[in-house]
């Protein structure tokens, strides 16, 4: 019982993490204006690095990883790694779905807004977290950007209202 515990307890915390991969994963910088005017598609991108997330809920809830992240918020593949070099997760997304794989286990949403709120409980946002990490101060009801060292590649976003109290931080660098 006690193990059967620990495998959802850490599904929950895997699901959390993905999800906010996932977000950070949309945030890639969007295309100039040129490059959109001359017909051109999105460029895909490529991040790496790593994330923590931690949940203020009961019961608390915390999560670290190494991701990859290939492609754009429109269609992408996020890939979260422990520390050792195991696959904990693989996310794929479109327009018209989001995949989590974890193990054995496959989920389907119709979204990647529908997946993060699954596996959060809460509505991240993702257009934000897109603008936050191009630098750009854009603003959502509960949410705070911390922007001081994006130079850097690092991000800091915290939720205050709704609760639960959540906490991300990003340490990225783009390939």
């Amino acid at each position: 019982m006690e193990a059967s515990l620990h495998r959802r307890a850490a599904g929950r915390l895997i699901g959390g993490w993905s999800l906010a991969l996932l977000l950070a994963g949309c945030a890639t910088p969007r295309p100039s204006r040129e490059a959109s005017s001359a017909g051109t598609s999105t460029p895909s991108d490529n991040w790496s690095g790593r994330l923590s997330l931690q949940v203020e809920s009961n019961p608390p809830q915390s999560f670290a990883a190494l991701f990859d992240l290939r492609g754009s918020p429109e269609r992408g593949t996020l890939t979260l790694t422990s520390p050792i070099g195991s696959t904990l997760a693989e996310l794929n997304w479109s327009p018209t779905e989001a995949v989590l794989r974890n193990g054995n286990e496959t989920r389907r949403y119709e979204s990647v807004d529908a997946l993060l709120i699954a596996a959060t409980g809460a509505a991240i946002p993702v257009r934000a977290l897109f603008g936050w990490l191009a630098g750009r101060d854009e603003r959502v009801a509960g949410w705070q950007p911390d922007l001081q060292q994006i130079a850097q590649g690092r991000l800091r976003v915290v939720r205050e209202t709704p609760a639960p109290r959540t906490d991300l931080r990003i340490v990225f660098e783009q390939s």
